[in-house]
């Protein structure tokens, strides 16, 4: 089980999914028998070697988790799980019925590989406030996955969302090279920001083994929802090492 540490750290299990998807797209099962690996296994492996919560997209096109995953990991997993999801009446019906710990609002296109770059709160201010409602109104904890834009991070507060998730993309992406120095501050200036206003602040996207030693400098940090480096990691270590080697950053 989880033990207490400075910054939580969830784990977001979907491209063990996505492996699995690469070979058994078609398949009519999507776990068991000869249908492997089972993202709900690797999520109970985390949570034993420390992982705070678990984190699932369940993306419209279910290009890797699939519905049986959410609904196994919220039955199996011992902690919480973040549910990520796009606004999609389909998806949110979902999230009503289920009714996980917490919900991440994500934008959502076909085309990109992993979600890239922030909801765009302040363009769709209607809809994203209908959802908030909605899932405050059942019980779920929502959380804004938005870039460190100062009227991103107003606009959350104003829709009364009590948690925001800061895209770390592009700080990730500059790492090696000018401006990963600039990054680092629009995160750590958008985090200042969003505690002024209120918000509990988490952070996620790009965070590795080698950068994560500047990202626990941002002030303010919940927790850090963390995945494809875990899920590489344990390619080479096994999943318990890899989630005690990134956890041993937090504590």
């Amino acid at each position: 089980m989880a033990t207490a540490s400075k910054i939580l750290l969830g784990v977001n299990v979907d491209h063990c999914a996505t492996v699995r998807q690469a070979r058994f797209r078609e398949h009519a099962l999507d776990h068991g028998n000869e249908v492997e690996p089972d993202p709900v296994a690797f999520a109970l492996l985390c949570e034993q070697a420390g992982a705070d919560g678990i984190t699932m997209h369940l993306r419209e096109d279910r290009r890797h988790v699939q519905d049986a995953d959410i609904r196994r990991a919220h039955a199996q997993i011992r902690t919480r799980l973040n549910f990520e999801m796009g606004c999609s009446e389909e998806i949110v019906a979902l999230a009503l019925d289920l009714k996980p710990h917490a919900a991440c609002l994500v934008p959502e296109s076909r085309e990109e590989v992993t979600t890239e770059g922030g909801l765009d709160v302040v363009g769709q201010k209607s809809r994203v406030a209908d959802v908030v409602a909605a899932m405050t109104e059942a019980g779920i904890i929502t959380s804004l996955f938005i870039d460190p834009d100062p009227a991103q991070i107003e606009a959350a507060a104003e829709l009364q969302s009590p948690w925001i998730e800061l895209h770390t993309g592009a700080y990730a992406n500059a790492y090696y090279g000018d401006g990963r120095a600039t990054e680092l501050q629009v995160l750590k200036d958008g985090a200042a920001l969003a505690h002024e206003l209120g918000l509990v602040v988490n952070a996620g996207h790009g965070i590795n083994y080698t950068n994560i030693a500047e990202v626990i400098t941002i002030p303010h940090l919940h927790e850090l929802n963390i995945g494809h480096t875990i899920v590489s990691r344990a390619l080479f270590v096994g999943v318990e090492q890899a989630v005690r080697e990134m956890k041993a950053f937090l504590l």
